[in-house]
């Protein structure tokens, strides 16, 4: 059986789980506690770059969400969440990387706002300036159409739909992308998104420990880094 390292609001852990969700796979979810057990040795020789998801198949295991996701498309393609024609699959994989890449380090910027977390106001400015892009991008791309693919329901959506409807959340506002409103109230309704949306409690524990978790990654990072550099050095 297929089997996930997770955790419940990890915004990289997410869309795989879904994934798994819209495909009606069978599979075993096995919880991480992201306070710093992901430095622990036990984790650490499944994953040596420390984060998840992790998604073991038998004795294939795979790391990173895009990676996760593309395996499971090809190993398991009924219920495709990959269109076939070019253009659809570019606008596809446009979503899916401006998502992680221009979206996402905007949210983990807002999601540290706070008086006591000396986050500078001009990177919160361009936080919010980077997720309005982003928003805008996606808006002009999605039109009116029913999907990113048209009417399937992509990895497009696998993977942006976890996250924009939690941006006003974060102070970004999506009056003004109505297409975009349109198709996450549509995505929410879905079975599989209202079996991982977080409740109200739990978003506000997970943007409560967001503010500190990163300085706890700090310190076992370089408890790390200290434990390697008194290791015996490697002879051949």
């Amino acid at each position: 059986m297929l089997k996930l390292h997770y955790a419940r609001p990890s915004v990289y852990a997410r869309p795989v789980w879904l994934a798994l969700l819209e495909k009606q796979l069978p599979f075993e979810l096995i919880p991480v506690d992201l306070s710093g057990k992901q430095f622990e040795p036990d984790f650490l020789a499944v994953n040596p770059f420390s984060h998840i998801p992790i998604l073991t198949d038998g004795d294939f295991r795979v790391i990173e969400s895009l990676a996760i996701l593309d395996y499971l498309e090809a190993r398991y393609p009924d219920r495709a969440l990959l269109p076939t024609e070019a253009r659809a699959i570019a606008t596809v994989r446009m979503v899916q990387l401006v998502t992680f890449n221009e979206l996402l380090p905007a949210v983990f910027k807002l999601l540290m706002q706070d008086k006591r977390s000396g986050v500078p106001s001009a990177e919160i400015e361009y936080a919010q300036l980077r997720a309005k892009t982003t928003l805008r991008f996606l808006e002009d791309l999605l039109a009116d159409s029913q999907y990113f693919a048209g009417n399937q329901l992509t990895l497009a959506e696998i993977v942006a739909g976890t996250i924009i409807h939690r941006l006003p959340d974060l102070g970004v506002s999506l009056v003004g992308y109505s297409s975009l409103e349109r198709w996450s109230k549509q995505l929410l309704a879905r079975p599989a998104w209202q079996q991982i949306e977080l409740s109200a409690e739990e978003w506000i524990t997970f943007r409560r420990r967001m503010r500190v978790i990163p300085k706890l990654w700090q310190r076992r990072r370089r408890q790390r880094v200290a434990a390697l550099s008194q290791e015996p050095p490697l002879t051949t």
